[in-house]
């Protein structure tokens, strides 16, 4: 397993340095919408101008969304004339993102593709209902190959907990699946998916207890290579990077952010960090110094970075950090 963490690292490093970066077109205004995260809260507030809560943008909220352990992040791009609507994972279960949107308001009529950050239960659990609600033929659920794997966790004596099976793409219809692993762009130019995300920090180890199926036997399956994320570039300001669970290491995703698109500044980091759990939670003061290194304006650490994580970040970055709710608008201009 180490041997492809280390030519992974060496091709990916090779690959950035020779060619120019990507050509990533500039956004006037970036807005993202959780419509899925492990937590609601209604009452608190920000103090950040660009951050609503669900009750200062929806005028009606019938009810208030749930919250569930999982992710799901609609995102609007506006450049020029033009807007693009792009879904970013789709939570756990197969109500939860349809009950938030519907109480939030939100049409997924102009939804033009849905990214999965990788191929984890808890972000894909909602994909053949959210698929078959927009109701778009040929509608583009881009993902990497290794979504498809059957995974499991090994538990302390040895068993393993499989987890559930990966839609296959008769369960999406009318959308299809979209395979890539190197960095593909989106949103008519001003949206990139990252591709493979090569591990380059010392600290950011991989998780150990994961497997996958390979054949009869259970194979350590500790760096997850599906896992990417989505970058934008905000006009005036820097790159916002939008995470699911970071199992590449946050610092490790940033970084090949800059190095995709040859910019330095980065203004936003909303998603999970992956800083939770007990192998995890030793990597939470170095991380915290690399993030302090970046400078972004704005932090939203949500899912999987645990308490912990988000306690430590928003001690030592309180002028960046927002704790992110289900029903969070982020208008970024």
């Amino acid at each position: 397993m180490y041997s492809r963490y280390e030519s992974q690292r060496a091709v990916g490093e090779a690959q950035l340095s020779e060619h120019a970066p990507l050509s990533l077109k500039e956004s006037d205004r970036v807005e993202i919408v959780c419509l899925m995260d492990n937590s609601v809260d209604l009452l608190s507030t920000t103090g950040r101008e660009e951050v609503k809560g669900v009750r200062e943008w929806v005028k009606h909220l019938p009810r208030a969304p749930i919250a569930e352990h999982g992710l799901s992040m609609l995102i609007r791009v506006y450049g020029g004339t033009e807007l693009h609507n792009l879904l970013f994972d789709t939570g756990i279960s197969s109500r939860g993102v349809l009950v938030n949107a519907r109480r939030m308001g939100l049409d997924f009529a102009e939804v033009e593709c849905i990214i999965l950050s990788h191929g984890h239960y808890d972000h894909f659990g909602g994909l053949p209902a959210v698929a078959k609600a927009i109701g778009k033929e040929n509608l583009p659920v881009i993902l990497h190959e290794d979504c498809f794997k059957t995974r499991g966790i090994a538990n302390p004596d040895g068993t393993i907990r499989k987890h559930p099976k990966f839609p296959s793409e008769e369960k999406i219809k009318p959308a299809r699946y979209v395979k890539t692993r190197e960095p593909y762009i989106i949103a008519g130019g001003h949206a990139l998916v990252t591709g493979e995300i090569p591990r380059v920090t010392f600290f950011e180890k991989g998780y150990q207890q994961h497997r996958f199926l390979e054949g009869e036997r259970w194979r350590p399956d500790p760096w997850i290579w599906d896992d990417r994320a989505i970058i934008l570039s905000l006009k005036h300001k820097g790159l916002i990077v939008i995470s699911g669970c970071a199992h590449s290491g946050i610092i490790n995703t940033v970084m090949h952010a800059q190095k995709l698109t040859g910019v330095k500044e980065v203004y936003a980091i909303i998603g999970g960090f992956h800083l939770s759990g007990r192998n995890a939670e030793s990597r939470i003061n170095q991380t915290v110094m690399e993030l302090k290194k970046l400078k972004p304006k704005l932090l939203a650490p949500c899912h999987c970075t645990g308490w912990r994580g988000a306690f430590a970040i928003a001690k030592e970055m309180a002028e960046s950090f927002v704790w992110n709710s289900v029903g969070n608008l982020y208008r970024l201009a």
